[in-house]
Parts: structure tokens; C-alpha cells; sequence
């Protein structure tokens, strides 16, 4: 099924930065492994950066199975949102996407103050597995079939992601 609209609202259970009362909503379905959402990654930090509380941020997992380490990256990032620390292994993924391995997500996951051997044993037991599935399903429902995939406010953009093209159709949408 393919649509142009996202079809699951935003919610508690997503990654949000910005206020929610803020005019524009950019939902991002990502890859911790893929280089087009590495090269997103700095273009949204600027774009949340420049347009402030105008800009609402949401981000869901979308890792694609050519991608050898993008389940684990998504399980680790939610490991880490269970521990209030989901920007800073997002970030943190972001930086050290082209080492991504199981040895490198521990490290990752000691940097920002976390277990290793606590991820190491969430990992096997797939705890936050559902997590990334529920995200994933509800891309496929909106139509995802890569990454990085955009939506502002709720319709999907299909411009290139460059700062200011993309800037420029968030813009659009504030009064």
C-alpha cells in the first residue's frame, strides 16, 4: 500500500523533540546504518536548530535488512529511551555509523553512561524489539520503503534533504 500521508499520528511512544504545539511537525523513518540518514542527521540538527520552537522533531526506526547492524543500533536506541537517553544514543549512533558492530554499540552505550552488559543482555532477549517493529509497521503503512523518509506535518516530502530544500518546505508550513 502506498500513501502520502502518515498513517500513525505522533504519540507518547515516539522519540519527540520540540514542543508540541510548535506549527511544524518533521517526522523522520531512519537508519542508524544508512548514509543517507547519516547525511540528514547534521542537516535536521541545523534545520531544528534554526527553526526552534517552530519545529516539532520525531523520529522512528526504519532500519532496512541490507543494513547488518540497523536492527541492533534501533534496539539499542530504544534500550537507551527505556533509560532516558534516546538523543544521546541517537546522536551518538549517528557519529560512529560507519563502525557499527555489537562490540561498538557497547562502547557507545558506556559512553553515554549506560550498561553494556545490560545491553548486551537486552540485545539477546530482543526486549525492545517490538519497539522497532511497531515503528517499522507503521512506515510500511505510510508507505516507507526507504530511508531517510520525511513528513511534515503528516504528508510525506519527497524533495531532496538538503538544508535548504528541505528548509525550505518546512518554512512553507509556518504562518
Amino acid at each position: 500500500m502506498c500513501m502520502n500521508k502518515l498513517a500513525t499520528a505522533v504519540s507518547a511512544k515516539d522519540h519527540v523533540a520540540g514542543p508540541a504545539d510548535a506549527p511544524v511537525a518533521l517526522v523522520e523513518y531512519g537508519d542508524y546504518q544508512c548514509p543517507g540518514c547519516g547525511a540528514a542527521e547534521p542537516v535536521v540538527k541545523k534545520l531544528r536548530k534554526h527553526f526552534g520552537d517552530k519545529l516539532r522533531f520525531v523520529f522512528r526506526n526504519f532500519p532496512l535488512p541490507m543494513h547488518e547492524f540497523a536492527e541492533h543500533a534501533a534496539e539499542a536506541a530504544e534500550f537507551a529511551a527505556a533509560k532516558g537517553k534516546f538523543w544521546e544514543m541517537h546522536d551518538a549512533l549517528y557519529k560512529h555509523q560507519r563502525e557499527l558492530s555489537d562490540p561498538t554499540l557497547s562502547k557507545i552505550v558506556e559512553s553515554i553512561g549506560l550498561s553494556a552488559e545490560e545491553l548486551t543482555a537486552a540485545l539477546g532477549k530482543h526486549t525492545y524489539a517490538a519497539h522497532v517493529k511497531a515503528d517499522m509497521a507503521s512506515g510500511e503503512k505510510s508507505g516507507v520503503t526507504g530511508t531517510p523518509m520525511f513528513f511534515i506535518n503528516g504528508e510525506r516530502y519527497e524533495d531532496a534533504s538538503d538544508y535548504a530544500t528541505l528548509g525550505a518546505a518546512i518554512a512553507r508550513h509556518i504562518p
